[in-house]
C-alpha cells in the first residue's frame, strides 16, 4: 500500500517546502494580503469577476436562482480544481505528501482514525470544500486510504464543510450581535464535526464485527 511506502521514505527539505506552500496556500493565511503575500493565496491566483476595482459580476439571473445559474455557479468550480489538482500533483512529485503523512499522522490517527497523508486535504477542507472533496477521491483511488477511512473523512468534510470561509461569510450578519468570539463558533463547529466522523468512526468498527469481518477503520 502506497501509505506504507511512504513512511518508509526519506523526507527531503523539498517536500517540507512544498508541503508548506501547499498549507499556507489552501489555509487561507494569506488571504486578504494587499503585498505579495497574495501570491501564496490560492483564491487570489483564481482570481474574481469584475473590473479593476474588484467588484463581482452577478451571478444570478433577474427573477431568481434557476437552472441558468447553477449552471454558471457549476462552471466558476472549474478553475479552481484545476489549480489545485496543478499545485497538488507538482507539490506531490517534490515529496509533500510523504512530509504531510509524518506531520499529521500523531495528529488525525488518532483523532479520527485517518492516515496522516490526508493532511493536505484536511487543511484545505477549512476553506474550500471543492478542494478537500476531489483529493480525498483522488486519494481512495490512488490506494493511499481505504473504504473507511474515506467513508469517515467524508463524514468529517460534509458536515460544516468549509467551515472557516462558510461561518465567516454566512454568518456576518450575526458576527456584531455574536456573545462569543468568531473563533469560539468555529471551535466548536469543529469540535462537532470531529464528534461526527468518530460516530462513524465506531459505528463501522460496530458494523464489521457484527458481520465476522475484520474492520478496515483504525
Amino acid at each position: 500500500m502506497e501509505e506504507k511506502q511512504a513512511k518508509k521514505e526519506k523526507v527531503t527539505w523539498k517536500g517540507w517546502i512544498s508541503l508548506l506552500f501547499l498549507i499556507v496556500s489552501f489555509s487561507g493565511l494569506c488571504a486578504g494580503q494587499e503585498n505579495f503575500l497574495k501570491a501564496f493565496d490560492l483564491n487570489s491566483l483564481i482570481g474574481q469577476f469584475g473590473h479593476a476595482e474588484g467588484a463581482k459580476v452577478a451571478l444570478q439571473g433577474a427573477g431568481g436562482a434557476g437552472a441558468r445559474e447553477g449552471f454558471v455557479v457549476a462552471l466558476t468550480l472549474i478553475p479552481t480544481i484545476m489549480l489545485a489538482q496543478g499545485l497538488i500533483e507538482v507539490c506531490e512529485n517534490m515529496g509533500a505528501l510523504h512530509a504531510a503523512e509524518k506531520l499529521f499522522h500523531p495528529l488525525l490517527h488518532p483523532l479520527m482514525g485517518i492516515p496522516g497523508v490526508t493532511g493536505l486535504a484536511f487543511v484545505s477542507s477549512f476553506t474550500s470544500s471543492d478542494v478537500g472533496a476531489f483529493m480525498t477521491k483522488d486519494m481512495y483511488e490512488a490506494g493511499m486510504i481505504n473504504d473507511d477511512e474515506r467513508t469517515i473523512f467524508a463524514a468529517y468534510q460534509y458536515a460544516g464543510s468549509a467551515v472557516v470561509s462558510n461561518t465567516i461569510a454566512a454568518g456576518a450578519p450575526l458576527v456584531p450581535i455574536a456573545v462569543v468570539p468568531v473563533g469560539a463558533v468555529i471551535g466548536m463547529i469543529f469540535v462537532v464535526k470531529v464528534m461526527g466522523a468518530n460516530i462513524i468512526r465506531f459505528y463501522l468498527k460496530y458494523y464489521h464485527r457484527k458481520h465476522g469481518a475484520e474492520g478496515e477503520a483504525a
